[in-house]
């Protein structure tokens, strides 16, 4: 009975002895590669001045826009940090063989919230990690475990602003402050709409058509979608309007995709930290270190 104790008295000493390694050594030590990645990750939010290497005014990216089954809409994007700097878009009306150019007027710049809104969170998760340098002590588990919730909170928050893209209605977008931003104006049968899709600048471009007064076609307003179908309809003003066609296009983004890579790893390792703390739980409640 007392070799039992005293075994089991040194197993627990021994594991005492492993959890306030873990808690003074190893989750500073994950801490400190949490925010080398995320530190990254952030700059990949913010590229610098073209060959200085240093913070300022982003540089500009041109992105040709394509679709590997329609070539009726052909572009350019300039992506300037977290806005559109210009756009530069050829529309092809097949009935008519009609070839429309539009751009962004010189004035104008469109911010995409959604890199805005994940840049955002990301600095918000370093700003957490910060606030426990190498010189703050953590006294449980549960305290790593907060700290854990929190940064991963704003992780899973800034992938989820690139993942999923804001579900519009046909009123939504035609109301938006995208459709002046072109010379000449969009014609009134035509909307456009820009967001980001994984790692992915996407332009979506809606033909509409009038709903005659005596049509016997049964008005039902669309819902909210990312990306509308052909028949969906709305009403605008003093009109009914229909889809008739949709066309998209999209590029991808390098640094997007290397944002998103840093985002899965880090989630990843504060998980395993989160783990790590969880096996000494039952020490958690009544023995500080």
């Amino acid at each position: 009975m007392a070799t039992a104790m005293s075994a089991t008295k040194a197993e627990r000493a021994v594991l005492e002895e492993e959890f306030r390694w873990l808690l003074h050594d190893e989750v500073h030590a994950v801490l400190r590669q949490l925010q080398d990645i995320l530190k990254e990750a952030s700059l990949r939010f913010t590229l610098p001045c073209s060959g200085t290497g240093t913070e300022g005014p982003a540089k500009q990216e041109n992105f040709i826009l394509g679709s590997c089954s329609t070539d009726q809409v052909k572009g350019v994007l300039t992506l300037q940090g977290d806005a559109l700097s210009q756009a530069d878009v050829n529309l092809k009306i097949p009935r008519n063989n009609q070839l429309l150019h539009f751009a962004f007027r010189e004035d104008k710049q469109w911010k995409l919230q959604q890199i805005q809104d994940a840049r955002n969170h990301v600095s918000q998760a370093i700003y957490l990690l910060a606030n426990r340098d190498e010189s703050y002590q953590f006294r449980t588990g549960a305290e790593v475990l907060k700290l854990m919730d929190a940064v991963m909170l704003q992780l899973t928050r800034a992938r989820n602003r690139l993942t999923t893209p804001a579900t519009l209605t046909l009123p939504e977008i035609a109301a938006s402050g995208l459709t002046r931003m072109f010379a000449p104006a969009l014609p009134s049968d035509l909307l456009v709409n820009v967001y980001i899709n994984l790692n992915k600048l996407c332009l979506t471009v809606y033909q509409l058509h009038a709903l005659q007064p005596n049509s016997t076609k049964n008005f039902r307003p669309a819902g909210g979608a990312v990306l509308h179908s052909p028949g969906a309809m709305f009403e605008w003003g003093s009109q009914r309007l229909e889809v008739s066609h949709v066309h998209k296009v999209e590029c991808v983004i390098p640094w997007l995709n290397d944002a998103l890579v840093f985002f899965t790893v880090s989630l990843q390792l504060c998980q395993q930290l989160k783990d790590k703390i969880s096996v000494f739980s039952s020490y958690w409640s009544y023995r500080p270190f």
